[in-house]
């Protein structure tokens, strides 16, 4: 029979310190292996003006000349959209939106494809916001601008219902990329930062850059952030564009990850005239810039959408907005109001 080996008193404890001690050990050499082995993380950025707006992109990545690429595609993407929808100046070998305002002869104009799912988009969303998303206003805008400019006095009603060619139905697109010129006058203002910062969205899915945060005016287009962390993503207060708007005693910041967050409101281009403030956002129905709110803050996984659907709700009261979002899914609205109140969907909780 087999004697069971005895263990001088002190040499377990003595053995057991020094299996811990190797294994602590073992576990700092693997700690170190992995610091040194992962690549570290960096900040690419680059800012850009396209579209009357600063952008501002971020990207975050182990590999330069992924986030180079990157950062050269995303400004290639802006300035194209850029190009198609400006209405003030004509591009080399494009027909684009100030191409169309100014053809006074009746004739199909053949566009890029990219311009015509623009204008496809626009159209869908008068019809879909009752008529308030209305991309064929030009006229009335370019009005509104002139005193604007000038910075003295506003139309007068008789100059604003006089106006012409304020019908959606004159925008006639044919399926070869051609449009019907000589009665338009097309304003992509309220689709075009939000259409093209979706394409970069796509684009950056495409080639698996996932850490990325893109500030284009209004629209926030935020991926992954690199340390597990959301981004937090303040909502501007209408009343001090330096500020964030204050929730009570708090700072109002949201806590997004693949989402975009889109805001409208009259603070960014606007002028005031006898002491009231004339933005830049025009009511289709009252040809007045609409004063139902002070802004709104839209949260969805979409910039098409966001940014259509925060410019519609401006448009709209906060009450008809209300019900009006119900057919979006997965969509939450912060209301700003005139009288300074904050008013939310109750989805917005989880971003806080």
């Amino acid at each position: 029979m087999a004697k069971k080996r005895k263990f001088k008193k002190g040499v377990l404890p003595k053995l057991l310190i020094l299996l811990i001690g190797f294994l602590i050990i073992i576990f700092l050499i693997i700690c170190l292996l992995k610091k040194i082995s992962t690549p570290k993380y960096k900040e690419y950025t680059k800012s850009l003006n396209y579209m009357d707006t600063v952008i501002d992109i971020k990207l975050y990545t182990t590999n330069e000349k992924q986030a180079n690429t990157a950062l050269e595609e995303i400004e290639k993407i802006y300035k194209h959209y850029h190009e198609l929808t400006d209405r003030y100046n004509a591009y080399d070998g494009i027909n684009n939106i100030y191409t169309i305002n100014t053809t006074q002869e009746v004739k199909k104009l053949e566009i890029e494809r990219d311009l015509y799912n623009i204008l496809d988009y626009g159209i869908n969303w008068y019809y879909k916001s009752n008529g308030l998303l209305d991309i064929n206003v030009g006229n009335l805008t370019n009005l509104w601008k002139q005193y604007r400019d000038n910075n003295n006095g506003i139309p007068s009603n008789d100059e604003l219902f006089k106006i012409s060619g304020l019908d959606i139905k004159n925008i006639v697109l044919y399926d070869d990329n051609q449009i019907l010129t000589g009665n338009v006058n097309i304003d992509l203002g309220a689709l075009a930062k939000g259409y093209a910062t979706e394409v970069v969205h796509h684009y950056l899915n495409s080639i698996g850059l996932d850490n990325y945060l893109i500030n284009a005016g209004g629209t926030v287009l935020a991926g992954k952030n690199i340390d597990s962390q959301k981004f937090k993503v303040g909502i501007q207060d209408p009343d001090n564009s330096a500020s964030i708007l204050k929730d009570g005693n708090k700072d109002l910041t949201l806590k997004v990850s693949n989402k975009v967050i889109t805001s409208s409101g009259g603070y960014e281009r606007f002028y005031e005239y006898d002491g009231v403030r004339y933005h830049h956002i025009i009511d289709p129905n009252t040809k007045m810039p609409a004063n139902n709110m002070k802004s709104v803050s839209v949260i969805t996984d979409n910039a098409m959408l966001g940014d259509a659907l925060s410019t519609t709700l401006f448009l709209m009261s906060i009450e008809t907005g209300q019900e009006f979002v119900k057919q979006f899914d997965g969509v939450e609205v912060i209301w700003y109001s005139n009288d300074n109140e904050i008013i939310k969907t109750p989805g917005i909780s989880k971003y806080e």
